[in-house]
């Protein structure tokens, strides 16, 4: 190879000083004109031309070898380059290269980075481009969207022959569908996170890249309306991939320019802002931020529906497997290669009824894989023929309510139901909730697919091979006579969302209007009405209450009323919990719900209040647990003998063991005693510290653990009768750490060295809020009233979480004189929901009251 350049093998500074200015400068015309005309092709199309420029400037200032190709791969390939999107080239040589043309090539790139490009290179040969694509899809895909920039055209043209002859279009639109299979997985298989990326999430513009590639790949030229020339998208589809196209474009735009770099997710952060450049204003209670991310969601739905279906097209059309004879399954449906399909485009038109017709036989047939891609696009298309006279129809009511009781397929026919329309046609308030995201810092999925999950919650306790995973779960549900009514009540627990007003109450309008239009049996629209109205009691209860208070069992089992609703009402509780969020279960939750439970069973099964909380079982419990460890018998008298019965009841018999064993031999220490263990569910630390009671304990507890790191999930404060504090705490270690021996034994000696190290404590600094409590404030709510007892007052609060929120819980009620006699924490993600029974401190005066929550407002404000 031959070819002159400068001796020193760089351009002169003052030609790169010129270039990047010259960048810069056109790089700041573009981004002027996007904001002033908001148009997306000028940007893209116009940075790739500015780019082109600088590369064939530098290109020639660096006097490349003539026989070398200067190529653009890539979305830079295909004419679309982001503001600060990475420039991705290919430098083809026909030979390997020699040491002095890599010397030059690494200065030419140096130089690029200088100029203030992100440049993505690669130096291959013909031969290597083939035998690397025919290895790796995603080089396969960089070199399909090949663009010649500068350079020798003949060995472009060699390239480009080369790598269409290596090009399988059976093999790459297979490769390319486990592909996206595998970034959906990475996605959670959802389009409606919280903070979507906008390029690889479900829904994003990589499932527009994803049709691109492979009409391509197919011959055809990168054009919606060339698909539609082919026959494989209408023509309101091709409007609508445009238009989808085009808003997310806009996105992205708009992201990379609000960060100043390459950015595409859509983080809290930038919500607002863009919510501003889309014209987004509040509705209904809604913030700007939250209108425009329904309207994400709204358009990655989109995507996904014509992503689904033209993939279906495309695999009809280049999968050359010989699908065989159509098998004739109804007057209206028939198999092929293991799909439903319609047996005419009319079908639809002529029985709208077939629309849910053909979402049972897939219920009811499981060799089949799905629909094909014309069911799938006539649904869509005649979905408005579902109208007031379509939901009035006896038959159609009856087979919407059949696929409710079906052996299998129910939630894959309700979510196809969702994806394609059908289910807020038929049901109108679902309308509502649809794409609606719950900024409420716990769930972390829209309303809509939220119930979905519920029902999917509930439907996996029905099948023998998850039985593993929830054996109660499972037995209650196999013995729940005409169990699909708790599906029933699963969609329709939040559809009241976001109106205003208590959704659990506004819920119950719609579940009974639905259960008597479909002439549910009383009985089923009794249970499935209160199931809605009551679908938050048992959480509230058993994270918020004293379940060992036989008080609150006996009150909730006067609303439960028999053994049918308490068991519906526990099942569709662990399914609603589970269905908010993967970090807000815990088995620490699961125990307080099973807790309650087995002590309401017991209750309407004729217990006593005292036998129901299993008030001398657990003291005998716990006596059998102390021989089984090895204690003598009476050994326990010695620690025993300090603790009332409001220890026994509030404790369990394996937590009353293990401070039995902890303590039995010294009852009272002089110096405090820390112990902590792992919890049976191996999701949570148990911390038990054993002093003298002191002025301000509790606070001083709080602060070290925080200090420390670890999240407080529950608190249960005793004091005995000879004056010590018995203080148990659950916590939550933040790192998830697997050598818990490691964890368990610093945290003994951290915690007792933190405590009572030395006599002063200084308030610990403001530990990090997250980004979603910094956009998403929470304003926080304080109640305090008197028990019925009258001898103490119940403080309860509603706030955002964060570091030391405890600690100022506590300091605040120090500094007024309260005392606290327990506590419960409830932490729902980023929320949390804590109760405390305190006294003193003039609780009894209007004054002193508003003066504490004042005090509470001002310290947990965020």
């Amino acid at each position: 190879m031959s070819g002159g350049r400068e001796s020193d093998g760089v351009l002169p500074a003052t030609l790169v000083t010129r270039i990047r200015d010259e960048y810069r400068s056109g790089f700041d015309t573009l981004v002027a004109k996007y904001q002033e005309h908001a148009t997306t092709r000028p940007m893209l199309r116009g940075r790739c031309r500015l780019v082109d420029g600088i590369l064939e400037s530098m290109w020639k200032g660096f006097d490349m070898p003539a026989e070398l190709a200067l190529v653009a791969v890539g979305g830079y390939g295909r004419g679309e380059l982001y503001p600060y999107s990475d420039v991705d080239i290919l430098i083809l040589l026909p030979e390997r290269e020699s040491a002095d043309l890599r010397a030059r090539i690494g200065a030419l790139v140096t130089a690029l980075w200088d100029i203030g490009l992100e440049i993505g290179q690669s130096v291959r040969t013909v031969d290597e481009c083939v035998s690397e694509a025919a290895d790796d899809i995603t080089i396969q895909t960089n070199l399909l969207e090949a663009r010649l920039l500068v350079g020798n055209p003949r060995l472009f043209e060699q390239f480009h022959g080369a790598t269409r002859a290596g090009l399988s279009v059976p093999a790459f639109f297979n490769a390319k569908q486990a592909e996206q299979e595998q970034r959906y997985a990475r996605y959670e298989d959802t389009p409606y996170s919280l903070e979507p990326n906008c390029k690889e999430s479900p829904g994003g513009l990589r499932d527009l890249h994803m049709l691109v590639w492979i009409s391509r790949a197919a011959g055809y030229r990168d054009d919606w309306r060339e698909l539609m020339r082919h026959g494989l998208v209408t023509g309101s589809e091709a409007r609508e991939l445009r238009e989808v196209e085009r808003f997310l474009q806009h996105i992205r735009i708009r992201l990379h320019l609000l960060a100043g770099r390459r950015e595409d997710r859509l983080l809290f952060d930038h919500q607002e802002a863009l919510a501003r450049a889309f014209d987004c204003e509040p509705q209904g209670g809604k913030r700007a931020s939250e209108v425009f991310m329904q309207r994400y969601y709204i358009n990655a739905k989109k995507v996904t529906q014509i992503n689904t279906i033209l993939l279906l097209n495309f695999s009809e059309q280049f999968l050359t497997d010989d699908a065989g004879p159509a098998m004739i399954v109804s007057e209206d449906f028939q198999t092929v290669r293991e799909l439903l399909d319609i047996r005419d485009e009319g079908v639809f038109v002529r029985h709208p009824q077939a629309m849910f017709e053909c979402l049972r036989i897939l219920q009811q047939r499981s060799e089949l894989k799905g629909l094909t891609a014309r069911t799938l696009r006539a649904i869509w298309e005649n979905r408005n023929r579902i109208d007031d006279d379509y939901r009035a129809d006896p038959e159609h009511r009856a087979l919407f309510l059949s696929l409710f009781q079906q052996r299998k397929g129910i939630i894959a026919a309700f979510r196809r139901m969702n994806q394609y329309g059908l289910l807020s046609r038929y049901l109108p308030p679902w309308n509502k909730i649809l794409c609606q995201m719950q900024h409420d810092l716990f769930h972390v999925y829209t309303v809509d697919q939220h119930c979905l999950m519920v029902m999917r919650n509930l439907r996996r306790f029905t099948m023998a091979e998850h039985a593993h995973e929830y054996p109660l779960m499972s037995r209650l549900i196999f013995a729940f006579d005409d169990h699909w009514v708790l599906f029933v009540a699963a969609l329709f627990h939040d559809i009241a969302k976001g109106r205003g007003g208590d959704h659990s109450v506004l819920g119950t309008v719609d579940a009974q209007a639905f259960c008597e239009d479909h002439e549910l049996e009383p009985a089923h629209t009794e249970l499935i009405v209160w199931l809605v109205r009551h679908h938050l009691t048992m959480s509230h209860i058993a994270q918020k209450q004293d379940i060992g208070d036989p008080q609150v069992v006996g009150k909730f089992a006067e609303l439960v009323e028999d053994e049918r609703r308490l068991s519906a009402l526990y099942l569709l509780t662990h399914a609603d919990i589970r269905g908010t969020s993967p970090k807000v279960w815990n088995g620490w939750k699961a125990k307080l719900l099973e807790d309650l439970f087995h002590a309401t069973r017991r209750l309407l099964r004729g217990a006593t209040p005292q036998q129901a909380i299993g008030a001398d079982a657990r003291i005998e419990d716990t006596r059998r647990l102390l021989r089984y460890y090895g204690l003598r018998p009476e050994t326990e008298k010695a620690l025993w003998r300090h603790l009332d019965p409001l220890y026994f009841l509030r404790h369990s018999p394996d937590e009353i063991a293990w401070h039995t064993r902890q303590l039995y031999y010294r009852p009272e220490p002089d110096a405090a005693v820390v112990k902590a263990r792992l919890v049976e569910s191996g999701d949570a630390i148990q911390v038990m510290v054993y002093t003298p009671d002191a002025k301000d304990l509790f606070k001083r507890l709080c602060g070290c653990i925080a200090r420390l790191g670890f999240t407080i999930l529950d608190a249960k404060i005793h004091t005995t009768k000879h004056g010590y504090a018995l203080d148990s705490f659950m916590l939550q270690n933040p790192e998830e750490a697997t050598h818990y021996r490691n964890v368990i034994a610093l945290l003994e000696h951290d915690l007792g060295e933190q405590l009572f190290g030395d006599d002063t404590f200084e308030r610990p600094a403001n530990g990090r809020v997250s980004r979603k409590l910094r956009h998403f404030p929470m304003t926080p709510r304080i109640d305090i009233r008197t028990d019925e007892g009258g001898r103490h007052s119940v403080l309860s609060l509603s706030a955002a979480d964060r570091p030391f929120l405890l600690y100022d819980v506590a300091d605040v009620l120090a500094a007024n004189h309260v005392s606290l006699h327990s506590a419960k924490i409830a932490t729902l993600g980023e929320r949390v929901e804590d109760t405390f029974v305190i006294s003193g401190g003039s609780l009894s005066k209007d004054h002193a009251v508003l003066r504490i929550k004042k005090a509470l407002q001002d310290r947990l404000a965020i």
